[in-house]
């Protein structure tokens, strides 16, 4: 997604996009040796979004109140803090979050750029952890609530909810996932229906179980698919405004078709390349 954009704004073969594993114990050093190795920016994901924003000598608000970073920025000896999940999940919603029941399934990184969206946007939240202490520490830190660890009342619970979020790592993956592997999530499919929203971060080459019974009984489903491409998009933005190589006047930008299972980058009403769930996005 990110080689894609980088050719259309022409800044390919001059700029390129580079996917790393790194362990939670190299994270640091790996950070601190990349602007020496021409690296100008990085996109960070689970684990290291908090573990990103303890590096950064200059975090934005964002990052700073949600305690999160999947953004860095190398520039002139500084660490830039950003945080993009936030923005990403709210631009993915149909509709303003104002007002309703929101539950919010995890307590790490994503969770957090969750939660303090949806608090911020006038949603009532509320957090479940499968270790409740973390949902609670979450909770009080950003002002939500945070649930017990019973399944039964949560299974029983599911219709009080407007909005439910799962920001597990629950069917992430590029295989499907095992049959009745959300079932270790506290949600009984079978309660929710049209007056739901469902946002599953969950992304890989083919829906989620979760996703898909959700539709199944009627239910707005929004997939990880759409909210990765809206935070990444960002991100890549950020990145490339911080180091003066983009004009936000004139950048492209990522939309989604109705199918939710492809991804054209476009501007000014040109298609410049399209990305389906078998692509590497």
């Amino acid at each position: 997604m990110h080689t894609a954009a980088l050719v259309a704004l022409g800044l390919e073969p001059e700029w390129s996009y580079e996917a790393m594993e790194v362990s939670p114990e190299d994270f640091e050093d790996k950070v601190r040796t990349m602007p020496g190795e021409d690296f100008v920016g990085a996109n960070v994901t689970l684990p290291h979004k908090v573990a990103a924003l303890t590096l950064a000598s200059e975090p934005s608000a964002a990052a700073a109140e949600i305690g999160a970073a999947n953004t860095l920025t190398f520039a002139d000896g500084r660490i830039l803090a950003e945080n993009t999940d936030a923005s990403g999940f709210l631009d993915a919603l149909p509709d303003s979050p104002a007002g309703k029941e929101a539950l919010v399934l995890g307590a790490g990184g994503s969770a957090r750029a969750v939660v303090w969206a949806l608090v911020g946007a006038g949603a009532s939240v509320r957090i479940w952890n499968r270790t409740p202490e973390r949902a609670e520490a979450l909770a009080a830190e950003l002002g939500a609530r945070a649930m017990g660890a019973s399944a039964r009342s949560w299974e029983l619970g599911t219709r009080d909810f407007d909005l439910l979020v799962n920001c597990t790592t629950v069917g992430m993956g590029s295989a499907p996932e095992r049959p009745g592997g959300f079932k270790r999530l506290p949600i009984d499919a079978d309660s929710l229906d049209e007056k739901h929203q469902l946002v599953d971060l969950a992304y890989g080459s083919a829906e989620t179980e979760l996703a898909g019974l959700a539709r199944a009984h009627g239910t707005e489903v929004v997939d990880g698919l759409e909210v990765v491409v809206r935070t990444n998009n960002s991100a890549r933005d950020v990145t490339l405004k911080e180091t003066g190589n983009l004009d936000l006047s004139t950048a492209g930008d990522f939309v989604l078709d109705s199918a939710r299972d492809r991804i054209v980058l476009s501007r000014a009403g040109t298609v410049w390349v399209e990305l389906t769930r078998s692509n590497n996005v």
